[in-house]
């Protein structure tokens, strides 16, 4: 039987830290009170920009990039002002990030937080590109946070509709052939100049909701992506398109002119043509679907018991988002509650997020300065925000357990041990903040290093039972 104090600390949590106090005689009841006071709207988070004012620089960067055309002083200067917007994001995306992992590292509510990052894997975008690099705080800090303790169709409804994801997915590109916008441009322009993009709509059915190889086909996707025609986002439509996405720059909005007319059909299921109502109808059908249970329910096995999750465990949170329709709390509770998270030994590999923030709790909450600790990310492979798929990252070791990789995470471990670590008594340490997981052999390895300053901590970083929770 696993130490239900490691399994809070680390399955359910973020790692310990030397300041943590958990009840041995009913840790049950501290993951509950967890949920009860996470704080969806942190002060610590509050210092990233609002979409509204991402947009206004991304607008002022179309106009400089027409005006950068050429060779004159106009130019020049067009030039100069699109470095400098780039240069404001790239810093503003750094300090949000920085932001993001300080938080984790000193939460309090490390169960809660955890869910925060799951759910912001889940409904993954990668920022490789202005200006979804300083979106993508925006997206996690007000679409995802508020609504993890919710329901799955708010969540869902939250995520898919931000203007991060829509602008990610293409959704900015898409407008019905059949509409007056499509109509007008394919007239004058030809067939093609203004079509579907189907993006949103299949990653929507096979990563957010359903997953894959559940008896949705090709049709369902594109009569999904022709329901989600016309939402766009004022001031980040692209192509022709653009010109017909009036509202607020920044601003999710539903633009009649581009929704392709039409009764759509969707796994069988028929949806009037009610404008933005229409691909609302079915996304709310698909975040009930029995399919979607399942999908959900296995992905948060697989994340908090094995890479290899049972067959009971999965179909227990299946019956709880099913029983409760979709109220996260109650999935949650049931994970808490099942037996196979408290048996399962400790075979997660954490991730180099999750290695890096135990890692900074473990050694109380000292930070390298700046934005050191993001470009460690980078260095382990898992650069904040950038999965570079809609998949999101992997939670399966096989992704994060090469030779390479392992061995950068030595190099870095010495690196914190050198910095925080090296005023740390590290036989003490690895006693609180491992616990029962301490093996006798990583111990005495730990007390053998006592002279050399920072090794012991640097041992702990890089032991087999810290590299896994």
């Amino acid at each position: 039987m696993a130490d239900p104090l490691s399994i809070t600390h680390d399955r359910f949590g973020l790692g310990a830290r030397p300041d943590s106090r958990v009840p041995r005689e009913d840790v049950r009841s501290y993951l509950h009170d967890q949920l009860r006071r996470f704080d969806h709207s942190p002060t610590a988070l509050d210092g990233s920009p609002s979409i509204s004012e991402i947009a206004a620089d991304y607008v002022r960067m179309t106009g400089l990039r027409a005006a950068a055309r050429g060779d004159g002083a106009d130019s020049q200067a067009a030039r100069s002002g699109m470095r400098a917007i780039r240069r404001d994001n790239q810093e503003q995306a750094r300090i949000s990030g920085a932001a993001r992992l300080a938080h984790a590292v000193a939460t309090s509510t490390p169960f809660a937080e955890r869910l925060v990052h799951f759910w912001s894997n889940h409904f993954a975008v990668s920022v490789n590109k202005l200006p979804l690099a300083s979106m993508a705080a925006d997206y996690e800090f007000r679409a995802i946070r508020p609504h993890v303790m919710g329901n799955f169709a708010q969540l869902l409804r939250s995520a898919v509709g931000h203007p991060t994801m829509l602008v990610f997915l293409d959704q900015v590109r898409s407008a019905g052939p059949g509409s007056e916008a499509g109509l007008r441009v394919n007239r004058r322009r030809g067939a093609g100049a203004l079509g579907l993009n189907e993006n949103l709509a299949r990653e929507l059915m096979e990563l957010h909701t359903l997953g894959v190889r559940t008896g949705y086909t090709q049709e369902d996707v594109t009569e999904l992506a022709r329901a989600l025609t016309g939402w766009t986002v004022a001031g980040f439509a692209r192509g022709r398109a653009a010109r017909f996405a009036e509202g607020s720059p920044g601003e999710t909005t539903f633009v009649p002119a581009l929704h392709e007319p039409g009764v759509r059909t969707v796994m069988g299921r028929r949806y009037q043509d009610h404008g933005a109502e229409q691909a609302q109808a079915i996304i709310a059908d698909l975040a009930g679907h029995p399919a979607t249970a399942r999908h959900i329910a296995t992905k948060l096995a697989k994340h908090f018991i094995s890479d290899d999750p049972p067959a009971s465990a999965i179909a227990r949170l299946e019956r709880a988002f099913l029983g409760s329709g979709g109220h996260l709390p109650t999935v949650y509770a049931a994970l808490v509650a099942e037996p196979e998270v408290w048996a399962a030994e400790r075979t997660k590999f954490r991730n180099p997020w999750d290695w890096l923030v135990a890692s900074l709790r473990a050694a109380g909450g000292e930070m390298l300065g700046g934005h050191a600790p993001l470009r460690l990310l980078g260095m382990l492979g898992q650069p904040l925000w950038r999965p570079g798929h809609p998949a999101g990252w992997s939670d399966s070791a096989e992704d994060w357990t090469s030779p390479g990789a392992l061995l950068t995470r030595v190099e870095i471990a010495n690196r914190l041990a050198s910095g925080p670590g090296g005023r740390i008594d590290a036989v003490s340490r690895a006693r609180e903040v491992l616990g029962d997981a301490l093996r006798p052999a990583t111990l005495d390895a730990i007390e053998a290093s006592r002279s050399a300053r920072g090794v012991g901590f640097a041992l702990l970083l890089a032991s087999p039972e810290f590299l896994r929770r």
